[in-house]
């Protein structure tokens, strides 16, 4: 069928008919049958090509081809060069990333100044189905299995169910020619070898078969999507702000699963999933990181934290003011005791007379001790908020007064210490009270 390439366009709806769109075009034949479809639908084309320059002659060939066939059309044409070998040295990433990396940077600044509805690639049916078996040979769940989706965001790929027969045929009849990257044409990359040996060992089982597998994704997709909205529905039952209710996980159809879709956003691998539902059934405290996150498993509860995000703060208090952190704000003010002693956590009145200023505002620190109010001796902070099973989330984040030679005179939110509690002689009062953020 020889109108197969604009009339899938069309019918898909990708696109606004008419309006502005930059075409990504490197030269071969899938980019050259995109914008001379994207031309014929009467879409407002503009074109962008990149210089990698990873094949020698051959990017230059790509280049002056690309420009005289925008020459041709009357289309403009952006062209961009980029050292790819010296940024994927200088990201510590792959050159197959870097290209990626600054391809898709460009296409979005290109957007956004040319007011552009969307960046147009020419990923075709075919590349789909490699990608789909690439994920598979690698492991991979539903999503993996979905192949290339037609938009994300602002890229949108019009020729994703088209065949790379369809295409040439299409370019045959609108007699275009096109270039061709000797490297596809060779086994020295993965995906070349799914192309050129892979997909033709399976056509001999299936001669459609990737007319199969591109049904299948299909399908895969419209699964995933249920499965999306099953595993969002799961985590809001289980998950409340940065905790998860042990109990209520392992309530849920598939536990493994689910925590698999809360921590692998957060980077951490299966192996590290696995060791943590292990753990979900011992005793004690347990913790898995990575370079940006920690889980720890402690009171029936899996805690999510971030790296120093909870620094050691510490401010000097003005006898009546307020003091700003970022986990809350203290309000300090003198006045004579007027015989009412605050029953609320939050708030403490201590005897003015017994501190020693100045007073500070500070996190707690390994070692430290008070002597808290209607207990005898002193102890451990960290032993004080173990015996109220307060997480280690919640111990990292305890906030203390201290005064001048860093006695702690109040542990916020818990008890006040017991050398500065009000008594009978007791003339003027200092209050503080403290309200998280």
């Amino acid at each position: 069928m020889i109108y197969k390439v604009e009339s899938f366009i069309s019918r898909h709806n990708l696109l606004t008919q008419g309006a502005k769109v930059l075409v990504a075009l490197s030269g071969g034949a899938d980019s050259v049958a995109l914008l001379v479809a994207l031309i014929k639908l009467g879409y407002r084309c503009e074109a962008i090509h990149c210089n990698f320059h990873l094949r020698g002659i051959e990017s230059d060939r790509d280049e002056r081809f690309v420009q005289e066939l925008c020459d041709r059309k009357g289309i403009k044409l952006t062209v961009t060069h980029f050292d790819t070998t010296a940024y994927a040295k200088e990201k510590a990433i792959s050159i197959e990333m870097a290209a990626r990396e600054l391809r898709y940077n460009l296409f979005e600044e290109l957007r956004i100044s040319s007011g552009a509805e969307a960046i147009a690639v020419a990923h075709h049916r075919d590349d789909s189905a490699e990608t789909m078996l690439l994920n598979l040979i690698r492991g991979t769940g539903i999503k993996g299995l979905r192949g290339i989706r037609p938009r994300n965001g602002y890229i949108v790929r019009p020729l994703l169910c088209v065949g790379r027969n369809d295409i040439l045929d299409y370019l045959k009849w609108r007699k275009e020619e096109y270039v061709t990257d000797s490297s596809n044409l060779t086994c020295d990359y993965t995906r070349n070898k799914v192309r050129l040996e892979l997909i033709p060992l399976m056509a001999q089982i299936n001669p459609s078969i990737l007319e199969s597998l591109a049904a299948t994704a299909t399908r895969l997709g419209e699964c995933e999507s249920i499965y999306s909205k099953a595993i969002e529905e799961a985590i809001k039952r289980v998950k409340k702000e940065n905790v998860i209710d042990i109990v209520q996980l392992k309530k849920e159809t598939s536990p493994a699963t689910l925590l698999h879709e809360i921590l692998s956003p957060l980077g951490f691998n299966s192996t590290q999933t696995d060791n943590l539902l292990t753990a979900l059934d011992s005793d004690g405290c347990r913790e898995i990181t990575n370079s940006e996150w920690r889980i720890i498993k402690e009171h029936g509860k899996l805690t999510i934290l971030q790296h120093n995000r909870n620094t050691e703060y510490s401010s000097t208090l003005p006898e009546t003011g307020v003091t700003t952190t970022p986990t809350g704000t203290l309000h300090t003010t003198v006045q004579t005791f007027d015989g009412h002693i605050p029953r609320e956590s939050n708030c403490v009145c201590l005897d003015y007379d017994s501190l020693k200023f100045p007073l500070t505002l500070r996190t707690t620190r390994a070692g430290d001790r008070f002597a808290p109010f209607g207990m005898r001796g002193t102890k451990l902070v960290s032993d004080y908020l173990t015996d109220k099973k307060r997480s280690t989330a919640q111990k990292e984040q305890q906030m203390v007064v201290a005064d001048a030679n860093d006695t702690i005179v109040w542990l916020i939110n818990e008890r006040p210490a017991a050398p500065f509690c009000i008594s009978n002689s007791t003339g003027r009062v200092m209050r503080l009270l403290w309200e998280k953020a």
